[in-house]
């Protein structure tokens, strides 16, 4: 059955959108995944085993997304990685595809995990699940076990930033390194309780992870609208930036908005307020809530 007139167009208008962002090749477009896969493209399902069981994209191979964002810790267990990417049939140089039903966040953990350990072409689905169903394109229930792989994996640990480096910024490291405050308002101004101290590390600037993203179709919102926001929060795409939340999982959706945007050197400080806010040694300040 052809899509609608309404729907191709939409689907055009999203495709000629993706074009205009710094580095397109971070997203790839729903109705391109039945393509790519032909090309051996590895396709993850980042949602809950039973939605994957319940239907998934064609080629789908399901990832324990809970498990993974649990163990990876300080990123130093190269062997027990290279069993978990190897499960799933992937090798440095595979092409793989992330989509979830959460936004993004889930996905956008496992893009930074995977990147992390070296795998070069790792893409979000723009839009997620959601965004597939909207194309009207075929649903499988059938689990899919891939070969498995054996992986050489090295770990880019720039990629990873460190409480030690925080402090070293904090007290006056390299100048130009931006840290940026993906969580909410509240737990920003240390209004919401998520540690033994809360607030805010000493010169992050704040903009919720949410924000990077269109609320009505969970899509990477536009890159005229993506500088906008980000200048707004005080944040420049050319200089160095460091994210944070509570574990690692909104920071992974800012950093992977700030590569989209053309940041060549971003981090994600993946023990973020969890680690930060629990050590009575670090600096904590608490911003006035902005009305």
């Amino acid at each position: 059955m052809s899509l609608p007139l309404v729907a191709l167009v939409f689907m055009l208008s999203n495709a000629e959108q993706a074009k205009s962002y710094p580095r397109p090749e971070l997203l790839i477009e729903p109705t391109d995944l039945a393509k790519e896969a032909a090309k051996g493209m590895r396709i993850l399902d980042a949602r809950g085993k039973g939605k994957y069981l319940d239907g998934h994209v064609p080629g789908g191979v399901w990832i324990d997304a809970t498990t993974w964002a649990r163990t990876f810790g300080d990123g130093a267990d190269k062997a027990a990685w290279e069993a978990r990417i190897g499960a799933l049939g992937i090798t440095p140089s595979t092409a793989v595809a992330i989509y979830d039903d959460n936004s993004s966040k889930d996905a956008s953990r496992m893009w930074w995990i995977l990147r992390y350990w070296g795998i070069r072409d790792v893409r979000l689905v723009n839009g997620g699940w959601r965004g597939y169903l909207q194309t009207g394109g075929p649903v499988d229930k059938s689990e899919v076990k891939p070969v498995a792989t054996a992986p050489k994996l090295s770990p880019q640990r720039e990629r990873l930033a460190t409480k030690s480096r925080l402090m070293d910024l904090v007290n006056g490291g390299p100048g130009e390194t931006q840290i940026v405050d993906t969580r909410s308002m509240g737990e920003f101004c240390g209004t919401e309780e998520h540690a033994k101290r809360n607030g805010a590390i000493p010169a992050a600037v704040h903009l919720e992870w949410s924000d990077t993203l269109d609320g009505k179709t969970g899509r990477f919102k536009s890159a005229e609208e993506l500088g906008k926001i980000l200048r707004a929060a005080g944040i420049d795409a050319n200089k160095p930036a460091i994210t944070y939340c509570q574990s690692g999982g909104r920071a992974s959706v800012m950093a992977f908005a700030l590569e989209l945007m053309g940041t060549k050197d971003v981090s994600n400080y993946y023990k973020s307020w969890t680690e930060w806010g629990n050590d009575p040694q670090t600096p904590v300040i608490k911003p006035n809530e902005k009305k």
